[in-house]
């Protein structure tokens, strides 16, 4: 039994070593992530951005954050939902949840199919925060286009399929059962905080924003250049302190394994 014991301690301790090895991995990545980041250069949309791109070569400034407040620059989006919600992009979508019967296996499989899925948008520009008519705006070309979760869901809801006899006949000719309705809707907010890293040009009075051409990330992130900043520092934290959890579980197991084998081997010299 002690073997055992001594066995699955060893086991528990040889876990803990490889899971400290990959969080130290992940921490090790994030930290190279981090400082790729800290070396882009940030801005706001104002005029100190736009004596920058003046004095660019090209006016352009290849990879950049910008960050700042969205503004439409056409008559806003509203909500199908939500009162008095205003937005420059607005996606819906309609999924119905059913079930396939299967002849094989005698069961219901759960089957889910896009019913309606629209996406609207219109022109918008980045502003600074606090500014009532902005002197310098940054207009963001084909967002939909960029990466990174930036819209913000306002309305779902999930409603049951209505038993019926019509549907039951329909369930027994095709094999079928509609199970629910799901629907949501998730817009970009006018006045929302928006940090965009990509290329951004000088046209005229205003800058634009746009995918890189080197083929770097085009990222739209739905907050502050800062608050970004801080969930990628947490995130590094958190695989730090996991490095050093699960490394100090491994040392403190495989120490209690020598410590009792020590024992055990002195209670036999006695």
């Amino acid at each position: 039994m002690s073997d055992f014991i001594s066995a699955l301690v060893l086991f528990g301790a040889g876990t803990s070593f490889a899971c400290s090895g990959l969080f130290h991995h992940l921490y090790h990545e994030k930290k190279k992530e981090l400082k790729k980041l800290k070396e882009i250069p940030v801005f706001r949309p104002d005029q100190r951005l736009s004596a920058v791109l003046k004095s660019s070569p090209r006016r352009r400034l290849h990879y950049v954050a910008v960050e700042g407040v969205v503004q439409a620059d056409e008559e806003p989006l509203t909500s199908h939902f939500v009162p008095k919600c205003f937005g420059v992009l607005r996606r819906t979508v309609v999924q119905e949840h059913s079930e396939s019967w299967n002849t094989l296996t005698k069961t219901w499989r759960p089957l889910l199919v896009n019913r309606r899925e629209t996406n609207n948008a219109v022109p918008f520009s980045l502003v600074c925060p606090g500014s009532y008519m902005a002197d310098f705006d940054v207009k963001v070309q084909d967002p939909l286009a960029g990466s990174g979760y930036f819209l913000e869901q306002v309305h779902h809801r999930v409603r049951r399929a209505e038993a019926g006899l019509v549907n039951a006949v329909l369930r027994g000719i095709g094999g079928e059962r509609s199970v629910a309705i799901e629907e949501s809707e998730e817009i970009l907010r006018v006045g929302s905080s928006l940090t965009v890293f990509g290329e951004v040009l000088l046209e005229g009075d205003h800058g634009r924003m746009q995918a890189p051409q080197d083929g770097r990330q085009y990222l739209l992130v739905p907050s502050s250049y800062e608050s970004y900043m801080e969930r990628h520092e947490r995130a590094a934290s958190m695989w730090k302190m996991l490095t050093a959890a699960t490394g100090i579980t491994g040392a403190s197991l495989l120490a209690a394994l020598v410590y009792n084998m020590a024992g055990r081997r002195d209670e036999r010299s006695k």
